[in-house]
């Protein structure tokens, strides 16, 4: 879904840095984007880690410019029964998901601000909305992800800067695709049934939304929940 929205947006002419924990997927996706003409940078971070995420920004300042838009869809996850759930567990669910979101917004703030514009788009989660077994450490760190969205859209709207939230439900992607391998998801002829379009979500779905809000025509967009889940949750 991250490497989806960053396609899209360069796709809308934006320079884009790409800052993942896997810094040769980082790399390797700001290379393509530079092949297709677009400036862009690979950057290996933990956004868990407060001064990594500002030493990232501070290069990303120093190559592409102060920081305008934001796509914020870091995260990690695990089922694990809710009294099984361990304290180190759930502190690192919450410490990625949520309070890495927390810094990646905070600290990209100041040039929003600085320049009267900015758009910010958090990838959250059904699971934050609805609720998911076994999930509720990932629930609640994508819950939290939904109402800081929310506030940060009510502080922040006087400003010119947006801030909504995007609840994947089902997305093909690579964490989707571990956990069905390792039973805790259902095959994907049954989630289609359960979907009321009928098939997956794709990363492009995302994608293309996350596009549209960091967009001039979602200007009058902000603190919502938009749900590009095929009428997953309603």
């Amino acid at each position: 879904m991250g490497r989806s929205a960053c396609e899209h947006l360069a796709a809308a002419g934006s320079d884009v840095a790409v800052l993942d924990l896997d810094g040769e997927a980082a790399l390797a996706t700001a290379d393509h984007l530079t092949g297709a003409g677009v400036r862009s940078i690979g950057l290996q971070v933990d956004v868990a880690d407060r001064e990594a995420v500002d030493r990232a920004y501070e290069q990303v300042r120093t190559q592409l410019g102060p920081i305008a838009i934001l796509v914020t869809s870091a995260a990690v996850a695990s089922f694990v029964r809710f009294t099984d759930i361990t304290v180190e567990e759930w502190e690192r669910t919450l410490r990625v998901n949520l309070t890495g979101t927390f810094h990646c917004i905070q600290l990209a703030l100041p040039d929003m601000v600085g320049a009267g514009w900015g758009r910010i788009v958090t990838i959250s989660s059904a699971a934050g909305q609805a609720g998911s077994r076994r999930q509720g450490h990932y629930s609640a760190s994508k819950g939290g992800v939904i109402a800081l969205t929310k506030a940060v859209a009510l502080e922040y709207g006087s400003k010119g800067i947006t801030a909504n939230t995007i609840p994947p439900a089902v997305v093909d992607t690579p964490m989707f695709r571990e956990a069905q391998a390792e039973g805790h998801v259902p095959d994907d002829e049954m989630l289609a049934r359960m979907t009321p379009v009928g098939r997956l979500g794709a990363p492009d779905d995302i994608g293309a939304m996350c596009a549209y809000l960091c967009s001039d025509a979602a200007s009058y967009v902000t603190g919502q929940v938009i749900g590009v889940n095929g009428g997953a949750v309603t």
